[in-house]
C-alpha cells in the first residue's frame, strides 16, 4: 500500500501539477538512467522486482531521479510505505510514524518509510529511527544530495546500503524532453509544440544533468511563447533560441558553498595548481567565482598554494598571490577576477616545491614527540649580571666575525642536534638555495679561529650580550664591545 497518493494535492483542487511531476517515471522501464544500479539483472533491480529490499540511501546530485525511484519501489512494493519530508517533519511526527509501524509489524504488514532530503534531519532526529531500523519494526530508505559519511550518523549509516546516483547525461535529458513533448495524457503532446534538436540539446546542456530543470524551462518556455497567429501553423508554439535566451537570462551552475561540491572544487583547483596545468586551474577558478564564491575565500586559498606548493622555488608567487587580493579588494567584481585568474595561472606555471610544506610538518612532528628543552644558553641574552653568572650568552659565536658569516655553534636544542629539517629542491630559485645551503652546511662542520669566541670579550653574554637593552641596532653598538 501506498500512501503517496494520500498526501498529494488533487488536481481539481490545486490546478494542475508540473510538468516535471506529471512526466515522473512509474516504472523500472520508464526510468531513465542509473544503468549501472538498474538495468536488466542488476541486483538492486532484481530486488525491488522481488518486492524484497533493505533499508537504503539514495546519495546523487538533483534530479537524477532519487525521489522516483522510491515512488517506483512504493507502487511495487505490498508494504505501507510512508513518506517523509525532512524539512517539514520534527521527533512527535517521527514517533508517532514509528508507534504506527510497530504496531503494523505485530499484524505482520512491514512498513518502509521514505525520508527526502535525508541531510536536513539533525543528529537527534536520526537517532529517533536508529532503534526502529535495528529492531526490523521498518524499512529506511532516504534520499540525499550531500555526502552520507558527513551528513548522516554512523550507526544509522552503517545500516543501510548506500547508493550512489548519477546526474544525467545530455542525451538522456533530450530523450526525456522529446517523450514529454511527444506523451499526449501526462505532458505536452496536446500543444502543438516544436521544437528541434539543437533547441532541446541547449536545454539539456543548461540542465547540467537535472531532470527536473530540464522539464522546468521547457514549460516556462511554453508559457512565455506566443503561438504563431497565421498560415498554416496557427496555434503552433516554436520554440526558439531567443526564447531559450530571454527566459534563462543566465545559466545557473549547481553550487552549495557549505556542502561537498564546494570542497570537491576547491579541491579540484588546488590539484590543478599543483600539476601545472594553467587552463585547468582557470577553468576551476572561473566556475567557483561565477557560482557565487567568495572571491577572497580563493585568494586566501592561492596564497595556501603558494607557500605551500611552490614556497622558495619561486618566492614571487606569495607575492603574485597577496598582489592579487589586493588588486581584487581594489576593483571589485567582475574586473578583479581577472587579476585572481592572473594568479592561478602564474601558480599554475612556476616551478614546484613543497620542501618549506614538509620540513614545517617535520618540525610539528618533533614538536609533539620530543620535550619543549629551554633554549640552549649560548643563545640567550644576558641582560642582568645574574643572567651573565650562571651562563647566559656562554658560548655565543658573532656570525659577522667570521669570514664566511657562520660559525660551527649549535642552535637547536640537544635532543635534536644536527637534525635537518629543509631539503631544497632543484626547482627554480630552490635549486640556488640547495647549493648555498650545501655550502652552509659544509663550513658549519669546519672550525676555524674566526668561529672560536673572542677571548677579549670577558663577558659571558658576547656580542649579543646587550641585544635587549639597545635600539636601532640587535647586536648592540660597537662602543660597548672591547
Amino acid at each position: 500500500m501506498s500512501l503517496f497518493r494520500a498526501i498529494e494535492p488533487q488536481e481539481e483542487n490545486a490546478g494542475p501539477r508540473p510538468l516535471a511531476d506529471r512526466m515522473r517515471p512509474q516504472t523500472l522501464d520508464e526510468f531513465m538512467g542509473q544503468e549501472d544500479l538498474l538495468g536488466p539483472g542488476k541486483p538492486l533491480r532484481v530486488q525491488i522486482e522481488r518486492d524484497d529490499i533493505g533499508s537504503m540511501l539514495f546519495w546523487g546530485p538533483p534530479g537524477c531521479g532519487k525521489t522516483t525511484l522510491a515512488r517506483v519501489i512504493a507502487n511495487r512494493t505490498r508494504s505501507d510505505f510512508i513518506p517523509f519530508s525532512a524539512v517539514l517533519a520534527g521527533i512527535k511526527e517521527i514517533k508517532q510514524v514509528m508507534s504506527t509501524a510497530q504496531a503494523s509489524r505485530d499484524y505482520r504488514r512491514r512498513t518502509i518509510v521514505f525520508i527526502d532530503e535525508m541531510h536536513r534531519f539533525n543528529k537527534a532526529q536520526q537517532d529517533a529511527f536508529l532503534p526502529h531500523v535495528e529492531a526490523g519494526n521498518i524499512l529506511l530508505i532516504g534520499a540525499t544530495t550531500e555526502n552520507p559519511s558527513f551528513e548522516v550518523i554512523s550507526p544509522l549509516l552503517s545500516r543501510m546500503k548506500v547508493y550512489v546516483l548519477h546526474a544525467l547525461t545530455p542525451e538522456q535529458i533530450v530523450t526525456l524532453l522529446k517523450r514529454a513533448l511527444a506523451d499526449r495524457e501526462r505532458g505536452l503532446g496536446n500543444e502543438n509544440i516544436e521544437a528541434n534538436d539543437a533547441i532541446l540539446e541547449r536545454i539539456a546542456t543548461v540542465a547540467n544533468g537535472d531532470a527536473r530543470a530540464a522539464y522546468n524551462i521547457v514549460e516556462a518556455l511554453v508559457r512565455s511563447a506566443t503561438p504563431d497567429a497565421s498560415g498554416e501553423s496557427v496555434g503552433r508554439i516554436v520554440l526558439t533560441d531567443a526564447l531559450l535566451e530571454s527566459v534563462l537570462q543566465k545559466k545557473q551552475l549547481p553550487y552549495d558553498k557549505a556542502g561537498e561540491e564546494h570542497f570537491n572544487l576547491i579541491s579540484a583547483l588546488h590539484k590543478s595548481v599543483r600539476n601545472s596545468d594553467p587552463d585547468a586551474s582557470l577553468y576551476w577558478l572561473a566556475r567557483m567565482l561565477e557560482s557565487g564564491e567568495d572571491p577572497l575565500y580563493l585568494a586566501r586559498r592561492m596564497v595556501r598554494m603558494a607557500s605551500e606548493d611552490i614556497g622558495l622555488a619561486d618566492p614571487n608567487a606569495l607575492r603574485v598571490t597577496l598582489a592579487a587580493k589586493d588588486a581584487f579588494e581594489f576593483l571589485g567584481p567582475p574586473e578583479g577576477y581577472l587579476a585572481l585568474g592572473e594568479a592561478a595561472v602564474y601558480l599554475a606555471l612556476a616551478p614546484k616545491s613543497n620542501a618549506l610544506y614538509t620540513a614545517y610538518g617535520a618540525v610539528q612532528q618533533d614538536l609533539e614527540r620530543t620535550i619543549a628543552e629551554p633554549v640552549p644558553l649560548q643563545l640567550r641574552n644576558a641582560v642582568t649580571g645574574l643572567m651573565r653568572h650562571i651562563g647566559y650568552g656562554q658560548g655565543y659565536q658573532y656570525a659577522h666575525d667570521s669570514e664566511d658569516k657562520v660559525t660551527d655553534m649549535q642552535c637547536l636544542p640537544d635532543s635534536l642536534a644536527g637534525r635537518t629539517y629543509y631539503h631544497p629542491t632543484h626547482e627554480g630559485l630552490e635549486a640556488k638555495i640547495h647549493d648555498r645551503l650545501a655550502q652552509l652546511r659544509k663550513l658549519q662542520k669546519r672550525p676555524t679561529a674566526s668561529n672560536q669566541p673572542d677571548e677579549s670579550d670577558t663577558r659571558p653574554g658576547g656580542r649579543d650580550a646587550s641585544e635587549n637593552q639597545t635600539s636601532g641596532n640587535p647586536h648592540g653598538k660597537k662602543d660597548q664591545h672591547p
